[in-house]
């Protein structure tokens, strides 16, 4: 029965004649010839054949005498003709998809079978030259350019190798896997994070969707889910996000090599409450800080839970109590390590979060507090606690007004939406009353005018 194919420019195409037997006499014949140096023959009978092959669109001899024509020229080790002859089949006239599709996959196992490294990067080139634009060889380029990239990275050109790798929109391939493309979007990630391009690794982030690394039975897929937050958290860390960095840790703890081993937990969970401390004060903030004291797992780490709690509970934090209890233990996370200065920053960010917290309750508890007295339960200058008060009023965190000559800080209630428009609908009315009320005065003053005249 006569096979249906399609030819390189799309047009649909049946076999007329099948070459296969004369493909099965011919081949070995041109390979025993190529063998005894007579290359170039050897080649161009394959060629005349492969034209016959083409032309009445036999696919499987034409895939089979592309591949031959390129073994023979691995076999002779002759790397230029390998190189000319693949860009040559490949543009040939009416080519046939299948065909090129074989002959790509069968010189990628070429690479490395290359005798240096510099021939092994002109194969490369020259396959993806060939598989440049064309959809039926997708996948076998996103594969060629990420070994090119990988072969730029370990010479040093970090630059040039994230180059390559974001030439490809691998989540516009239709025929890659899910966790291939995956696979490759974390390593444009890694390389754009390599060379400090934070933003551009924040756009590359949002192609994956999180909800692919749900399977916790499959391995391979928690092994991507691990290196993808890794490359979060550390895009995290530069930006300074520290509720992103908690929301990253608690979903590496669902990670099945993570949650069983007790010790992987523990620096998992430690670093989860230690970065939810670290963030301002904001509702998503709040409402994640009780979902986390309500987890039981945090019993495992009972230093750091009653850490937590304290900026829950509604009473002042004394800085050099908290320091007194706590500061030795978390000098020696990672988090606060005083010797990277990222670790230093960390703790001036705890201090700032003690004193924020404790300005809160003050709000709370104070209508009317001097600034010589809220710098006393603060421990800081006066000129700083202002600082502090001013930078949460401008944040809306909480509402008050400073009487600066008198020294005096009055906290408002915080009013909900509702309450305030019914205040704003009660003054339009008042005025609105007025204003009626004086235009009736004013016409009663001009009618008692004319009368009078």
């Amino acid at each position: 029965m006569a096979e249906a194919i399609m030819d390189n420019s799309g047009r649909l195409m049946k076999m007329e004649v099948d070459y296969s037997n004369t493909c099965d006499i011919k081949v070995p014949e041109c390979k025993k010839l190529a063998s005894e140096g007579k290359l170039h023959d050897a080649l161009d009978q394959l060629l005349a054949l492969e034209k016959l092959t083409r032309t009445v669109a036999d696919m499987a001899s034409t895939s089979r005498l592309l591949i031959a024509i390129v073994e023979i020229c691995l076999e002779a080790k002759n790397w230029s003709a390998l190189n000319e002859h693949i860009i040559l089949l490949s543009k040939r006239r009416s080519q046939l998809k299948q065909a090129v599709t074989k002959m790509v996959q069968e010189c990628c196992t070429y690479i490395d079978k290359m005798p240096n490294k510099e021939t092994m990067v002109k194969l490369i080139e020259t396959l993806r030259l060939v598989t440049e634009g064309k959809i039926y060889v997708e996948v076998e380029r996103a594969r060629l350019t990420h070994r090119l990239a990988e072969i730029k990275e370990v010479e040093g050109d970090i630059t040039g190798a994230a180059a390559v790798m974001l030439e490809l929109q691998v989540e516009t391939y239709g025929s890659m896997s899910r966790r291939e493309k995956a696979s490759l979007i974390l390593e444009q990630m890694r390389l754009c994070l390599a060379k400090q391009d934070f933003m551009r690794t924040q756009i590359i982030a949002k192609k994956i969707n999180v909800k692919f690394f749900s399977d916790e039975n499959d391995e391979e897929t928690q092994t991507l889910k691990l290196k993808y937050y890794d490359l979060m958290m550390e895009l995290a860390r530069h930006e300074g996000w520290h509720l992103e960095l908690c929301r990253h840790n608690r979903a590496v703890l669902e990670t099945p090599t993570i949650r069983d081993d007790p010790e992987k937990r523990r620096i998992a969970l430690s670093r989860a409450v230690l970065y939810l401390v670290l963030a301002p004060h904001e509702p998503e903030q709040a409402d994640l800080t009780h979902r986390l004291l309500a987890d039981k797992l945090l019993d495992e780490i009972p230093t750091y839970k009653e850490l937590l709690r304290l900026f829950v509970n509604p009473e002042l934090i004394k800085w050099s109590g908290l320091c007194e209890i706590y500061e030795k233990d978390l000098r020696l996370t990672e988090v606060f390590s005083s010797s990277t200065e990222e670790g230093c920053k960390r703790w001036t960010d705890l201090r700032n979060r003690v004193v924020e917290h404790n300005i809160r309750i003050m709000a709370k508890y104070y209508t009317k507090i001097t600034l010589t007295r809220m710098a006393e339960l603060l421990d800081l200058p006066t000129e700083e606690t202002e600082a502090c008060l001013c930078n949460l009023v401008e944040t809306g965190v909480i509402n008050a007004r400073t009487d600066r000559p008198a020294g005096v800080v009055r906290f408002t209630g915080t009013q909900e939406p509702a309450a305030l428009l019914d205040t704003w609908a009660a003054s339009l009315s008042k005025l609105m009353g007025l204003v009626n009320h004086t235009t009736h005065l004013i016409h009663q003053e001009e009618m008692l005018a004319v009368a009078q005249s």
